[in-house]
């Protein structure tokens, strides 16, 4: 087997029952089975959906700022709650609980790395300003 190097900005790396793992098209397909782990370089707060929420129903997701700053908010669980703020700085992650809605706002331009079960997950935008 012929190993070569991978551009995970260009790339999904899917993480397969059984232990296989391939490097595929960038989809939006959240019924995929097996793990993704997906890299990406963000600008802009429309380069990580800001103004939606996110959720994974079936898998917590892990999220990283290779490099850059960021904040990562988790939706109350209680309406009428606080959103809960994690600052992320360069080479700094956070585990996103299952089925806990979520979105990134970005400091400065940074490069995010997430690995999550996307089977079921769902996005839903922001009322709130």
């Amino acid at each position: 087997m012929t190993v070569t190097p991978i551009d995970l900005f260009a790339s999904a790396i899917h993480l397969h029952q059984g232990g296989q793992i391939h490097a595929g098209k960038r989809t939006t397909d959240f019924d995929q089975d097996g793990w993704r782990l997906l890299a990406f370089h963000a600008k802009t707060g429309a380069d990580v959906h800001a103004d939606h929420w996110e959720v994974h129903p079936e898998a917590e997701e892990i999220v990283s700022c290779l490099i850059g700053k960021m904040r990562l908010y988790l939706r109350p669980e209680r309406p009428g709650g606080e959103e809960e703020e994690i600052r992320l700085m360069a080479g700094t992650a956070a585990i996103v609980p299952r089925g806990r809605w979520h979105r990134i706002q970005l400091d400065i331009p940074s490069n995010i790395m997430v690995v999550t079960l996307p089977r079921g997950s769902r996005l839903e935008k922001r009322t709130e300003t």
